[in-house]
């Protein structure tokens, strides 16, 4: 079982993700740093035990407000041994051209900013994306197409549940067994709610390969060491 760490970026800091209202968000206060610096909260997460990915989301692409580039590369040339998961708010499949990856990114390929499902056959399966199926309460973000047809779902799955992250609300467990069930030998990554140890051990017991976290890492709630 993963537990893959959260940053959300903007204006080049964490900010604190709650129910997807992301004009909302605020600068991250967190009981690892008293910094919001990226950096130093990948530091603090350190300080929780070992891990070996990080997913970024970089709010101002994803909202087309500007990007955090330089920061991520500042990340990964800081960690270089840490994997990178990143969505950069990628539209299309020529987005992708606009992305010089370093050996340690991987791009995450979020449904509600993809345009066109055909997007997703169009691309080079070599580049190991994965795909974030983003969900709003009980509406799906993005072209239906993408949700029905498997044939457009890459090894690597995240269940997004935008409504429930920084709530304390736990998983949406209902839609992860609902992907799971469909996901055949696809490895399918929870996101959004997880509150603690528990619901890290249930999700295992469910079949999650992984989950992305950050409220209970950052109020110390849960460390790596749990599920493994």
């Amino acid at each position: 079982m993963q537990i893959i760490p959260v940053i959300d970026l903007r204006n080049g800091l964490v900010v604190r993700a709650q129910a997807g209202q992301r004009k909302d968000y605020r600068p991250i206060e967190s009981l690892l740093t008293k910094t919001c610096d990226p950096i130093e909260i990948v530091r603090g997460f350190f300080t929780l035990g070992y891990f070996d990915a990080l997913y970024i989301a970089d709010l101002d692409a994803i909202m087309q407000l500007g990007d955090n580039r330089a920061v991520i590369a500042r990340i990964s040339e800081v960690f270089p041994k840490l994997r990178l998961w990143v969505d950069p708010g990628l539209r299309c499949a020529k987005d992708l051209i606009d992305w010089r990856l370093t050996s340690n990114i991987n791009l995450v390929l979020g449904s509600e900013s993809l345009r066109d499902p055909l997007d997703l056959d169009a691309l080079d399966k070599s580049q190991d994306y994965i795909l974030s199926l983003d969900f709003l309460g009980s509406d799906f973000l993005g072209p239906e197409e993408i949700l029905n047809q498997k044939r457009h779902w890459p090894r690597r799955l995240i269940v997004m549940t935008l409504k429930n992250i920084g709530l304390n609300a736990g998983p949406d467990w209902r839609r992860v067994e609902e992907i799971l069930a469909r996901a055949g030998d696809r490895s399918v990554y929870a996101a959004g709610g997880v509150r603690g140890e528990e619901d890290v051990l249930i999700l295992k017991e469910m079949g999650a390969a992984g989950v992305l976290v950050a409220s209970a890492l950052h109020e110390k709630k849960l460390n790596f060491s749990v599920g493994r």
